[in-house]
């Protein structure tokens, strides 16, 4: 494939338009808070990074999907946690700063986790031509132009916090427009294998978030973790950053395949509704309780 002007000049700025505000809502606190209070992000991070692959690994068999649609939805479990989860755990009543903090410990490991994961991915899936290794040092350069407006954001929340609260609203907003629009490309780019795969590729991407909601709540509850950080790591593991995965895949100078970004674009589009039913759930259940933990 030759490098298209769209992809090497729009997907960068999205995400830097997305990273920034998820800067905008950050401070230093939620990267501290990991040392005051370990377990629960401990146990969040855990299921994020060892639990999920296992599991994603084995649905890519059990739906029997082609092999760099395998290496997507690999790719998507890889991802890190999405902002939008701390929105949702929000409504849910869940422990938001909980969803910060994971988001921001978890966008930072994944500069190493992704790349491992991916390429191990790319090894079982992928014959010898097909395999692209996602080389270290090209997703380093990556998660610098990702992380750096990350850095921007907290910056300028650090200094100007007024400003930072007035532009988040705005910020999320042109995040969510171009999240859609990152999604309508990577359908766009390859849409005759969406046509031929979207049942089984949706089936697969929905049992996926299925399982993702499931382990992020359960395992919680199973370790003592109480019902507000288990929605949150729920919301948190659920809600998968299917911007970044989406942007690994259809990178000229990364993965440069549309077909592995096809399970990330599905899945971004099922988790609104999942995430929105969870939380509808899990209030609906653990109402009395969730009154309790807050009062």
């Amino acid at each position: 494939m030759t490098a298209d002007p769209l992809l090497t000049l729009f997907l960068p700025v999205a995400l830097g338009i997305i990273m920034l505000g998820l800067g905008l809502s950050l401070g230093l606190a939620d990267f501290t808070r990991v040392v005051k209070f370990p377990k629960p992000v401990l146990i969040g991070l855990g299921c994020q990074l060892l639990l999920l692959p296992v599991l994603c690994f084995g649905l890519t068999k059990v739906f029997g999907l082609a092999p760099a649609l395998a290496v997507g939805l690999m790719l998507l479990a890889a991802s890190p946690g999405g902002t939008t989860a701390n929105l949702y755990s929000h409504l849910a009543h869940g422990d938001v700063a909980l969803n910060i903090t994971l988001t921001a410990v978890n966008s930072v490991i994944a500069i190493l986790t992704m790349p491992l994961i991916v390429n191990l991915a790319l090894m079982h899936f992928m014959t010898g031509e097909q395999a692209i290794p996602l080389q270290f040092g090209k997703v380093l350069q990556v998660f610098v132009i990702v992380l750096g407006p990350v850095a921007i954001g907290m910056a300028l929340r650090s200094r100007f916090p007024a400003f930072a609260e007035r532009m988040q609203k705005p910020v999320k907003l042109v995040s969510a427009l171009f999240l859609l629009l990152i999604i309508l490309l990577a359908l766009v780019k390859d849409w005759q294998t969406f046509v031929d795969y979207a049942p089984l590729v949706g089936g697969a991407a929905l049992a996926f978030n299925l399982l993702s909601l499931a382990v992020g709540y359960y395992v919680p509850r199973l370790l003592k973790l109480n019902l507000r950080q288990s929605i949150a790591i729920g919301m948190e593991i659920g809600i998968h950053n299917g911007t970044l995965a989406i942007a690994l895949a259809l990178s000229p100078v990364l993965l440069n395949n549309s077909t592995m970004a096809i399970p990330a674009a599905i899945y971004s589009i099922i988790m609104f509704f999942t995430a929105a039913l969870f939380g509808w759930w899990v209030n609906r259940t653990h109402g009395q309780e969730l009154a309790a933990e807050a009062a």
